[in-house]
């Protein structure tokens, strides 16, 4: 019998059934993984755990007893807890503050005992073997120590079953090993951890045991022996992706439609140079901190450039700001579509043609709705969205992979001359991976140029045409993408020399 069972879990919203019958096992002391698709049913599966959500039916065990969990604080009092993809964190608050905020010391008078707060965060973060001073800001620190923090905070509440909700999403890959030793620690000491990500690259390195679902049902369970990429990948899409990219372009010699020269923005970037033709896909690739997302916000108009010149379609051009390059042909897809890319307590329509809206403007002035419902239902269709009736849905409500393509959809509409996207499937499961790449490819066969920054080497080498290494804000190379492997782009990444351009 497993510290925590899982026996015929159902549940639904409204129409829309998530989970069906599911039962799972899970044992103390392993990694286990939960894989599927967007909208697989993972995350509702493990709020159930946590106390968020109430399943239909069904029941939780915990120890062989039966677990009657209301909220989360019934499974913090029952060692359950969630590290969310979104930390939790306040940034202006000390660590010791974060870790046992409304649970601080208190001496006899009512004010907070510093010293023991102090010192029972030091305890707490001794038990995992890591170091970080109580009283220093949360803001100073890293994402990959503000994530630490994170764990601590819902370690320190005595939890032994710990669930992990895509933790390294937005971790460089030094940070991500770091996180991976710490669960292995964790795991030693007899905890149970329940991961969730869709880089399968890290579940296959990491785990115990995979389950995986598709569409709210249950699989299957692979053990340690039996736990292959390939393998999971079929468990969790039920059909062929053997080509998970399109072929390259066959238009390479279209015309420039973007070229800088010097481009620099001081402490950001220096010096760069690139051209991007219609047709094509120019990958860019770097660590973390070598300024690619700084080049290209600078590049679309929301950060000055100092020095340099910027070509469009022939064009000397400065874009003041955003706004300017929309006008001009360029957009961006940010990495962050929740913050600076959609409006999630919005409808989908709403967001398909938020770029676009003085297209849907009559003569006098006023919105044309039935026009603007046309389109999105064709970009809906186009781009399969799903559901496919979602119009009218909160994005909100939609999973990660067609929020993604919601974002796309509302820059195409434009009618873009260069597309600049950055980590564009960045937290989306492998289906929608290779749907997105297969629109980006449409794109550029269409004729768009198009940029894409990626920190994934299997997308940069097998969507880009030609790939452009950053390092410390400086462009070390531009290559064909004719035989490369991750090897050759990553000994480029760590050059901090100007070669062949």
């Amino acid at each position: 019998m497993g510290l925590l069972e899982l026996k015929n879990i159902n549940k639904s919203f409204a129409d829309n059934l998530v989970l069906s019958d599911v039962s799972l096992s899970f044992h103390a002391g392993e990694i286990h993984s939960i894989v599927g698709e967007n909208g697989a049913g993972k995350s509702t599966l493990m709020k159930i755990i946590g106390g968020i959500y109430r399943a239909d039916s069904g029941a939780v065990y915990l120890n062989g007893k039966l677990a009657n969990m209301r909220n989360p604080i019934d499974a913090y009092r029952a060692g359950i807890g969630i590290v969310h993809q979104e930390l939790s964190l306040a940034d202006n608050m000390t660590v010791a503050q974060n870790v046992f905020a409304n649970r601080e010391p208190i001496g006899p008078i009512g004010f907070v005992r510093w010293k023991k707060l102090y010192q029972d965060t030091e305890n707490e973060f001794q038990k995992i073997g890591v170091a970080i001073k109580p009283d220093v800001l949360v803001k100073t620190l890293s994402i990959g120590m503000q994530q630490i923090v994170e764990i601590v905070k819902v370690l320190s509440q005595n939890i032994n079953i710990l669930i992990f909700d895509e933790p390294t999403s937005a971790l460089s890959d030094s940070e991500a090993q770091n996180m991976f030793s710490l669960l292995v620690k964790l795991k030693e000491q007899g905890k149970l951890i329940i991961f969730i990500s869709h880089k399968l690259n890290e579940v296959c390195h990491i785990s115990d045991r995979v389950s995986v679902l598709r569409d709210g049902k249950y699989i299957g369970t692979l053990e340690h022996g039996e736990i292959e990429e390939d393998r999971i990948i079929s468990m969790m899409v039920g059909r062929d992706l053997s080509n998970l990219y399109p072929p390259k372009s066959s238009k390479l010699n279209g015309d420039i439609v973007l070229e800088t020269k010097n481009l620099s923005r001081v402490d950001k970037f220096h010096d760069v140079s690139i051209t991007v033709r219609s047709g094509e896909i120019l990958g860019i690739f770097g660590l973390v901190g070598a300024g690619r997302t700084e080049f290209a916000y600078s590049l679309f108009g929301a950060d000055r450039i100092d020095s340099g010149k910027v070509t469009f379609e022939g064009e000397d051009v400065t874009f003041k700001s955003p706004t300017d390059a929309i006008a001009k042909g360029v957009c961006y897809l940010s990495e962050d579509r929740k913050r600076l890319g959609l409006f999630v307590n919005m409808i989908v329509a709403n967001n398909i043609v938020a770029s676009s809206l003085k297209k849907f403007i009559n003569r006098s002035g006023f919105l044309e709705f039935d026009k603007m419902q046309v389109v999105s239902l064709e970009y809906v269709e186009r781009l399969n969205i799903q559901p496919a009736n979602c119009i009218s849905n909160y994005v909100s409500n939609l999973s990660g992979g067609n929020q993604q393509k919601v974002l796309l959809a509302k820059w195409i509409t434009t009618n873009p001359k260069l597309l600049i996207v950055d980590e564009p499937t960045r937290g989306v499961d492998v289906g929608a991976k290779a749907k997105i790449h297969s629109i980006l490819r449409d794109l550029a066969e269409a004729g768009l140029g198009i940029i894409m920054i990626s920190s994934e080497l299997p997308e940069i080498l097998g969507l880009s045409d030609r790939v452009a290494v950053m390092n410390n804000g400086k462009l070390i190379t531009v290559l064909d993408n004719n035989d490369l492997s991750e090897e050759m782009i990553l000994n480029k990444a760590f050059n901090k020399h100007v070669v062949g351009l």
